[in-house]
């Protein structure tokens, strides 16, 4: 069992996918491109773990995955971390749970992640999109803190791409692949797909309160890392 993130937005039939923005960018986006191959090249490791054996890989989740017991009680629980377990909350991060998983991630990542870097620079991006991640893991681990299960993925950092991005560009069009009955290619705002997205957390993450430990998806990371965005773009931005 495992935690973790989900980024496309979906609710009772209703399904968007974003396809790309128009939002035109000034600067390579070196991290953003960075951090999508470092993802990308854990996820086929973890593949390989897997070709090995499926208790393999799952073993991983635990030594590399964040626990929130572990960082709550500052003990390492069997299996053995692989790190201190302060910095698993960073190398959870960069683990996936299956390609949809990582491929949703990094859909998001790519189209939403160039603006936010653009408009902060290679540094104060990275710093923030980790300090998002950050801000992700601790309020999963407020909420559950006695959990045992790992939560893995860059959700929640992402989610506090999509916080900052939310807030800079609101009106900011996003070609977006429908399915509600029909399917369809629409122009969106960016403030009714990203709303719309942190309104399904926000809704799941209460329905979720009170239920089995049985892991999942992790909407209180997704919460935590928009929160964080939210708060932090303005300190980060270039003026």
């Amino acid at each position: 069992m495992f935690r973790r993130g989900a980024c496309l937005p979906s609710c009772k039939g209703l399904l968007m996918i974003p396809l790309r923005d128009l939002n035109p960018t000034r600067h390579f986006p070196l991290v953003t491109i960075t951090l999508i191959g470092l993802n990308v090249l854990v996820y086929f490791y973890e593949l390989s773990l897997q070709a090995v054996s499926q208790q393999t890989l799952e073993r991983f989740f635990y030594i590399a995955g964040m626990v929130p017991y572990q960082i709550t009680n500052g003990v390492d629980t069997p299996p053995p971390n692989i790190v201190p377990i302060y910095l698993t909350i960073l190398t959870a991060m960069f683990m996936h749970g299956g390609w949809l998983h990582l491929g949703s991630n990094m859909l998001y990542l790519w189209i939403f992640g160039n603006n936010i870097e653009d408009v902060m620079g290679t540094t104060r991006y990275l710093v923030f999109y980790l300090l998002c991640g950050l801000g992700a893991a601790a309020l999963q681990i407020f909420v559950n803190p006695a959990s045992r299960i790992p939560a893995i993925g860059a959700s929640g950092a992402i989610a506090g791409v999509l916080g900052g991005y939310i807030l800079l560009y609101p009106q900011a069009q996003i070609e977006t692949l429908v399915f509600f009955i029909f399917i369809q290619i629409v122009r969106v705002p960016a403030i009714i797909l990203l709303g719309y997205w942190i309104l399904i957390q926000l809704f799941s993450g209460v329905l979720s309160l009170g239920m089995p430990d049985v892991g999942g998806v992790a909407y209180f990371a997704h919460i935590g890392g928009f929160i964080s965005g939210l708060a932090l773009v303005r300190f980060f931005r270039r003026w």
